[in-house]
């Protein structure tokens, strides 16, 4: 297949073709059975608009994504390749989730050994489930006093590699929630030293490599592969995302072309896919300046912010930190322990009083997440707001630290598939101590996995979990919310 020329980039063939055949009348009798419109329901036609249903389409159309090579969709991810500096890029309609279980699936597979960073996406750890991989798990740099996991350092990663003869690859994450980036080109040397490749979870970081005062992208810092979840700050649907293979050699391309295959519906969402096209063109065409535009509200907002007693903004300042080797100013981190209440407690004077809804809120922390083409207007209205609030709620001489995670990672006593797939029980949390979870539960927030699969508990992790439920706070993954039980694997 031919490459389309860099100055394609203006061109969204996907998007383009859908819409041709979309609005041109076309007889359709195939899928799906609304027809482009004319028989769902009014309500949805009123939600969604007329345009958004006359688009929704199905696979296999000609002239779309099949005929003569290369086809729209063909050029499409190409032109997502380019843009991304990547061999190959695939458009993804199940989020980076299904990018992790076809990396798992393509380089962990049954019984091979590899690396994984311990608070990675829970769909990694699901991938593991599916592939059979053995992980050795390492740890990021965690600060105790913000409760807030950075990235994996080198030294780390070789630490963890070492331990894990035959290794097959290395997976962490950067940026991470709050927006630190890891030392990705010191990692990838480690790994590659280690005859294995890097794969780099970078979600919230899909609009990396567009403007020179953000983080460089993984790839070219020398990772094998990345995952750019691109709805979560880059503009498309919700539930969008893509994968990217490095120019290296270390990931064999058709075992990932299989194993992308094996988890992707047979019937992907041609709006989720248009709207990827359609974001990378604008990324490609006008990223730099949009996030121009942006950086400069940003910075409007912070301004306001550092005026606000008691409240510090979680910055570039920590760039230099263990595990903080850059920082994604699109995200607005503020730390609230000095004010008097928590987190979440400001989070919700937000929605309450202002119907402002941020991304996460801890014990100590809130983080708020910028898109493209944020307003100033719309960021100083929520500094405002924040500034009115933290008035209303200080309480002087009052400090809301984080619940503090055990130190020392559970030990991990089966794999997570033998672990899932194992026959378990349901036993009172109090009768779990040293039992093997079957579940992956991770208090949110802040999103640090606790427990993973095929890992022993303790009564001090146990204790953990239980302060986290107490003090407002659910427990991701837990098949009992209220934390009573929890389910273990059969023993004998």
């Amino acid at each position: 297949m031919d490459e389309p020329p860099l100055s394609e980039q203006p061109t969204a063939p996907y998007l383009e073709a859908i819409v041709a055949y979309g609005f041109r009348g076309p007889g359709r009798f195939h899928v799906p059975g609304h027809k482009g419109g004319a028989g769902a329901d009014p309500g949805v036609v009123h939600a969604l608009g007329e345009d958004a249903l006359a688009l929704d389409i199905p696979q296999d159309i000609r002239g779309i994504d099949v005929g003569p090579s290369p086809t729209p969709f063909e050029r499409a991810e190409t032109l997502a390749a380019r843009a991304y500096g990547a061999r190959r890029s695939w458009f993804l309609t199940n989020g980076a989730t299904q990018g992790n279980h076809a990396l798992c699936l393509a380089l962990a597979p049954l019984g091979a050994p590899v690396v994984i960073q311990r608070n990675s996406h829970a769909s990694v750890v699901d991938g593991l489930v599916l592939s059979g991989g053995a992980p050795t798990f390492v740890a990021p740099e965690y600060d105790a006093g913000l409760g807030m996991a950075h990235g994996v350092t080198p030294d780390s990663l070789t630490a963890a590699l070492e331990r894990t003869p035959g290794a097959r690859a290395a997976f962490i994450v950067s940026p991470t929630y709050y927006g630190m980036a890891a030392d990705v080109r010191g990692c990838a040397r480690v790994a590659h030293a280690a005859g294995v490749p890097l794969v780099v979870d970078q979600s919230w970081g899909a609009h990396f490599g567009f403007h020179p005062a953000l983080p460089e992208a993984a790839l070219a810092q020398g990772a094998d592969a990345m995952l750019t979840s691109t709805h979560k700050l880059a503009g498309s649907l919700t539930q969008s995302a893509m994968l990217h293979l490095g120019a290296g050699d270390l990931i064999d391309e058709q075992a990932l072309v299989r194993a992308v295959r094996i988890v992707r519906s047979t019937s992907p969402s041609s709006l989720l896919m248009a709207s990827l096209d359609g974001a990378r063109r604008q990324l490609a065409v006008h990223g730099e300046q949009l996030l121009h535009e942006t950086l400069a509200a940003i910075a409007a907002a912070r301004a306001k912010l550092r005026t606000i007693d008691g409240v510090e903004l979680v910055d570039d300042a920590l760039v230099g930190a263990p595990g903080v080797a850059a920082y994604d100013p699109l995200r607005i981190v503020l730390d609230v322990r000095d004010v008097g209440c928590t987190g979440m407690e400001l989070a919700d004077a937000l929605r309450r009083s202002y119907d402002v809804h941020v991304e996460l809120a801890t014990q100590a922390t809130v983080v708020l997440v910028v898109g493209l083409r944020e307003s100033e207007a719309a960021l100083l209205r929520v500094a405002g707001d924040i500034d009115e609030l933290v008035a209303r709620l200080r309480r002087p001489g009052r400090s809301t630290p984080p619940i503090r995670q055990p130190e020392a990672p559970p030990e991990l006593a089966v794999t997570p598939r033998e672990a899932f797939l194992g026959e378990a029980v349901r036993v009172p949390v109090e009768d779990a101590i040293g039992r093997v979870s079957c579940e992956s539960i991770a208090g949110y927030p802040p999103g640090i996995p606790a427990i993973l699969p095929g890992e022993r508990l303790t009564g001090e992790l146990l204790g953990y979990l239980r302060e986290i439920v107490a003090v407002g706070s659910r427990l991701h993954g837990a098949s009992d919310p209220s934390f009573a039980t929890i389910h273990v694997l059969r023993e004998g």
